[in-house]
């Protein structure tokens, strides 16, 4: 047990962002890790030209890496926003537009997994009315992550860093899974436990696993405080994925934390290079 007994993918919108994307993936190879992860590329626009796709995929697949997940359109990301699905208007339309292309995007290079943020509150507009919305683009997207054998995944965030983002507990997330699940009958909706949010926003980690371990998609790390690499804060994380591989989780584990003030190939020295490849 412990970290050498987990499959690790690195997140290359946080980690390594100091390189252009394109080499982001064969920077993550030459330090041991075979799988990677993706917010949204382009946050100017959800159809970006074929030729930039083609690019990405190359570069995937030049490095030797899989892309184990990939964000739908999300806005401004890293930025104000948090995702468009329930944001009436242009973004929920942009984030539609979007939902064909990352689908086939993830098809092209084998990725099984699909994160829709949900987006932020919008003043003036009624809250059910972007739930309304929300549950729309989201049976959407889990019916495009299902033509290419994919799951859709749902997030919480911390609402001390997204006060505007409504799932900020692990049940509201899960509530939104449910939903989704219900309206489309494909069961392909899941939870994104990322055990940095859940954290700051106080929530029993341990009882959050026994619960929704059978519901998760995907897990994401970070430590806390600081969003660091694992060893800089306080989280027990070894412990925790250990619960969750006791608990019937089986899925990969993605790094989603922050180097720090060295370079992203120095934040890896808590994990032993012969446990990055992932199998």
């Amino acid at each position: 047990m412990g970290y050498p007994d987990q499959r690790f993918d690195v997140n290359l919108s946080i980690l390594f962002t100091e390189l252009p994307l394109l080499e982001r993936p064969a920077a993550a190879a030459a330090a041991g890790f075979t799988a990677v992860e993706l917010w949204w590329p382009w946050i100017e626009t959800p159809t970006p030209p074929q030729a930039e796709l083609d690019a990405l995929k190359k570069a995937l697949n030049d490095a030797g890496t899989q892309l184990v997940g990939l964000n739908f359109y999300a806005g401004q990301l890293p930025g104000p926003d948090r995702g468009a699905l329930s944001v009436p208007g242009t973004e929920s339309d942009r984030f539609r537009a979007n939902i064909e292309v990352a689908a086939d995007f993830a098809a092209s290079v084998g990725c099984t997994a699909l994160n829709a943020l949900y987006g932020n509150r919008v003043e003036g507009v009624d809250p059910q009315v972007q739930d309304a919305l929300a549950l729309e683009n989201l049976a959407l997207a889990a019916r495009a992550a299902d033509r290419i054998g994919a799951t859709l995944l749902v997030e919480t965030l911390n609402k001390p860093e997204s006060p505007l983002y409504p799932l900020v507990s692990a049940p509201a997330a899960i509530e939104v899974v449910d939903k989704v699940n219900a309206a489309t009958g494909l069961g392909n909706a899941t939870f994104l436990l990322d055990l940095y949010h859940l954290s700051m926003n106080g929530e029993d980690l341990s009882q959050v696993i026994k619960a929704y371990a059978a519901k998760t998609g995907h897990v994401q790390i970070a430590d806390n405080p600081g969003r660091g690499a694992p060893g800089t804060g306080d989280l027990p994380l070894e412990r925790l994925l250990d619960e969750l591989k006791d608990a019937g989780y089986t899925g990969r584990v993605g790094l989603e934390y922050k180097p720090g003030d060295r370079p992203s190939a120095e934040s890896f020295d808590w994990l032993p290079a012969s446990a990055r490849a992932a199998g």
